[in-house]
């Protein structure tokens, strides 16, 4: 019995045998050796930061073609390159990328509900978008510090989350879990790529600026005395800093949150002082470059948009060469703004490190005479930006104007910037109302002139920046409004002897928003003069797309004959072309051509390496409306710090040496020290929040 019972097992486990062994042949799945090759080259730390189930679970992912060889979030590029190398990849060596916070908020935050066991951002977001009232910052709960797999990290003293660089590992699990997009990862690269967008945390002067600089974090930066990253935050939008610092006419103060305090601060005195410290101590800050491309770019022009364009090409890897019609780089820079107010010393040591990037310069090279865009293609140059400047005058189309004696602003100053001595005669009448106006006239001065200014509207119409209209009536300009010129009166021998002009009055607005000024039947006036400088308008020299008749470029203009750019990518009509700076918007700000540059860059940039250009749906154009309240409370107020003048009394009509000067360190830490450092809607108080009651406090934001 036992050995019958015996000889059944044995059948029964000989025949499960025989099936197990015939389903194993049916049904056998062969694993793909690479999956085994893969995990064995990774950590084998199975985080989880890579988003799969350990290693063994990423390895199948790259076998299956679900993810790339740099699945693994620690091993970085030798472990990429090893995985690539099993799966017969070429791996190319990335940039850096880490998580970056986009938001000063945090405690500063004015909150409007206390939502009690919500501890959880995204929870919390979906109760009316969450406590606070700003409806981007961060909400501070700390969900992407307990997502993090590396401890990367933490909430700091002001309720923001603090990113450790050492530990980031860019997994974008913070990313993932942040309800209010307040953390991304970056790179250098995808830091300048990157266009503001209303979503982002941007204080009204970073608004406000044409090159959207992170003005609070520079500021802040000096404040701390780390003048070396501040230099490096500017630098981010604006490699021009140094020039920036004297010329520009800080529309970001304009709309200084601190002027519904008292007044604005000082922003432009405070990057003036970085930029200085940079190069009264030589010390040529490194700018990092990504690896090359290959891509070679043709700049055309090299004034401030042509300079910003080449820079940021090659941050990004690209190759540029600038073609300057002129002897020397700088376009109005140079050749427009006088001494006085920008060195030339200054601009070159400015100009000369962009230049040690690597970019190649071709001086003298006219478009449309010397090269044309075929020639820069048959020579391997893939992508053209034309940043060719406004160098024409405006015609005062009036009867004399030919006379010897009548000189055009741009002309003048031109000369001037090349080192010669135009012909002027003591009488001198600048005609127009901008800062080309205003640069002839205190020139003039300089030259020993008696200079009177002819504008046809009043002075509160007057284009030019107000700082520099008043230091023309210092310097002793006169002016005579509501005038404008009729007739050139010239002697037998065609020399200008006097201008007749006729009183003008103001009707309706025209399309500028100005009073359209109407002349005064009967009110003709004549004045002695010698030289006649017209400054009444600058646009761009369009005959460079035509030689011998021919069109070299077929571009499109617009009714104002200025270059037709897509606003957005700044892409013309011919696809491989990009246009920015004056040559499309008309005489402008420097700060704006520098901005078009990075602009222009960017799309460039897309276009060769993805063969498109991408446009964020949600990019910065205008003030973001529910930035600009007017209920600044809790702060105290701080007198402005007075512009330091560096020449003075007599000698500063009688020379060309540099007017304004730089602050002291100590003006400089207290200046800082006005700075509200806002982000959206907070700012920092002088008051505790607590304390504070106002109409902005419990209301919702839309």
């Amino acid at each position: 019995m036992i050995l019958s019972s015996l000889f059944v097992l044995m059948g029964l486990g000989f025949t499960a045998a025989t099936i197990l062994a015939v389903a194993s042949r049916i049904l056998h799945v062969k694993e793909d050796p690479r999956i085994a090759q893969v995990e064995e080259v990774l950590p084998g730390v199975n985080c989880g930061g890579c988003g799969y189930a350990g290693c063994n679970g990423a390895a199948n992912a790259v076998v299956e073609g679900k993810s790339g060889a740099n699945v693994c979030v620690i091993g970085g590029t030798e472990t990429a390159k090893a995985v690539g190398a099993v799966m017969g990849l070429e791996v190319m060596d990335m940039e850096l990328e880490l998580a970056f916070r986009d938001c000063t908020g945090g405690e500063r935050a004015e909150e409007l509900f206390n939502y009690e066991g919500a501890g959880d951002c995204r929870a919390q977001a979906l109760l009316y978008d969450g406590a606070k009232t700003c409806p981007e910052g961060c909400l501070g709960l700390g969900t992407c510090v307990a997502v993090c797999p590396f401890d990367a990290i933490h909430m700091g003293e002001e309720g923001l989350p603090i990113v450790d660089p050492l530990a980031c590992r860019a997994c974008r699990k913070c990313v993932e879990a942040c309800p209010r997009g307040v953390l991304s990862i970056v790179s250098m690269t995808s830091r300048l790529l990157h266009l503001e967008e209303v979503t982002d945390c941007l204080a009204p002067c970073q608004q406000r600026c044409p090159a959207n600089i992170n003005i609070p974090r520079y500021i802040e930066a000096a404040s701390k005395g780390d003048y070396a990253g501040a230099v490096n935050i500017i630098r981010e939008r604006n490699p021009l800093l140094l020039v920036c610092g004297r010329v520009c006419p800080r529309p970001c103060e304009q709309i200084c949150r601190r002027t519904h305090v008292d007044e604005p601060v000082g922003i432009n005195m405070i990057k003036r002082f970085v930029a200085d410290w940079e190069m009264k101590n030589n010390q040529r800050l490194p700018i990092p470059c990504a690896k090359d491309t290959g891509h070679k770019v043709a700049v055309i022009g090299g004034g401030p948009a042509g300079l910003s364009c080449a820079y940021y090409l090659r941050r990004m890897g690209h190759s540029p060469t600038i073609f300057e019609a002129m002897p020397e780089l700088g376009g109005q820079l140079r050749y427009g703004i006088p001494e006085y107010r920008l060195p030339k010393k200054d601009l070159a040591w400015e100009i000369q490190g962009i230049l040690d990037l690597g970019i190649d310069v071709r001086l003298k090279q006219r478009f449309g005479s010397r090269f044309t865009i075929n020639d820069l293609e048959e020579e391997g140059f893939e992508a053209f930006f034309m940043g060719i400047g406004a160098w024409s005058s405006g015609h005062l189309r009036i009867a004399g104007e030919d006379a010897y004696g009548v000189l055009s602003g741009t002309e003048f100053l031109s000369a001037i910037g090349l080192g010669q001595t135009p012909s002027v005669g003591p009488n001198v009448i600048v005609v127009g109302g901008g800062n080309t106006a205003i640069d002839a006239a205190r020139t003039c001065i300089r030259l020993g002139c008696d200079v009177t200014m002819l504008y046809r509207r009043t002075r509160n119409e007057m284009p030019a920046n107000t700082e520099e209209i008043d230091a023309a009536a210092d310097e002793g300009v006169k002016f005579v409004f509501l005038s404008t010129p009729t007739k050139v009166m010239i002697d037998d021998k065609g020399r200008a002897t006097h201008l007749e002009c006729v009183r003008m009055e103001l009707g309706e607005e025209d399309e500028s928003g100005r009073r359209r000024p109407v002349p005064v039947e009967g009110s003709e006036t004549r004045y002695p003069v010698d030289t006649v400088i017209s400054a009444i308008g600058q646009k761009p020299q369009m005959s460079c797309f035509y030689t011998g008749g021919e069109e070299q470029c077929n571009i499109d203009f617009t009714r104002w004959r200025t270059i037709q750019a897509d606003p957005h990518t700044l892409q013309t009509s011919v696809p491989k072309v990009f246009a920015g700076g004056d040559s499309v918007s008309g005489p402008d700000l420097v700060i704006s051509a520098v901005g078009a540059g990075r602009k222009a860059a960017r799309s460039i940039h897309y276009l060769l390496t993805m063969g498109e250009i991408p446009v964020a749906g949600k990019i910065l154009h205008d003030p973001i409306p529910y930035t600009l309240f007017e209920d600044v409370d809790g702060c105290k107020h701080k007198t402005r710090t007075p512009m330091p003048h560096k020449c003075t009394g007599s000698t500063r009509t009688t020379t060309f040496k540099e007017i304004e000067g730089c602050l002291t360190e100590e003006e400089l830490r207290y200046e800082t020290s006005r700075c509200l450092r806002c982000g959206l809607t907070c700012y920092d108080r002088d008051v505790p929040l607590e304390n504070i009651f106002t109409s902005r406090v419990g209301e919702k934001v839309e």
